[in-house]
């Protein structure tokens, strides 16, 4: 049996630093974020870090490579959220319906709370036009969530059992919904158009269990 050598014992450490700093500069990040804005700049960053941009670069490479690990972060968060709310309270089941309103609230919740922040994910101003994926810059995030949400989905006790491939299907539809409602609702102003979270997250509910279905 070998035992490591002091060099893999310093690399560990120097990885754990590395990794360690890199939380407290995405945690920094955010502060700026919400002090600052969504558009917020790098000399912003850095300043809030304490720090250069030229160390802030060292750990993420570019403004994409740190936008990425911030939007890591927001999903954790947003997928955390999710996860507490379909358990219920008190941990029982919720029921189906329950289930659903409770997904789609802890979404918005975060957008209601940290709206400067939501706007940094799903419009990413950091990102200069070279620097732009082709396409949805937040369909990372939002296919992340989706999967998650796929799997409480199909988890939830019903008479007829979800298959995978619907399960996955209501996820990423049930996700789209959601963003697209969330961001036309963020539009309407710093309130929201006038509507609380948990307002919207009762139509939205209403909307995906029922349908387009007429009241009669």
């Amino acid at each position: 049996m070998t035992s490591a050598s002091p060099t893999d014992g310093r690399s560990a450490r120097w990885d754990e630093h590395r990794l360690a700093r890199r939380r407290e500069l995405v945690e920094s990040t955010v502060r700026a974020i919400r002090e600052h804005g969504a558009a917020v700049g790098m000399d912003e960053v850095a300043a809030a870090a304490g720090t250069s941009k030229t160390v802030v670069y060292r750990h993420f490479t570019d403004r994409a490579g740190l936008y990425a690990a911030v939007a890591d972060r927001v999903d954790g968060t947003i997928i955390r959220g999710i996860t507490r709310a379909a358990d219920g309270p008190d941990g029982e089941p919720l029921p189906p319906r329950e289930v659903v309103r409770a997904v789609i609230a802890a979404y918005l919740h975060l957008v209601e709370d940290d709206p400067e922040v939501y706007r940094f994910i799903v419009n990413a101003p950091l990102l200069l036009p070279g620097e732009r994926p082709d396409g949805d810059v937040a369909a990372g995030m939002t296919g992340r969530i989706a999967e998650h949400v796929a799997g409480i989905v199909a988890g939830v006790e019903r008479a007829t059992p979800v298959d995978a491939d619907t399960a996955t299907l209501w996820g990423v539809a049930l996700v789209g919904m959601v963003r697209a409602a969330a961001d036309a609702w963020l539009a309407g102003g710093p309130d929201g158009g006038g509507r609380s979270a948990d307002a919207l997250a009762d139509d939205l509910t209403t909307l995906a269990w029922d349908g387009l279905r007429p009241r009669g």
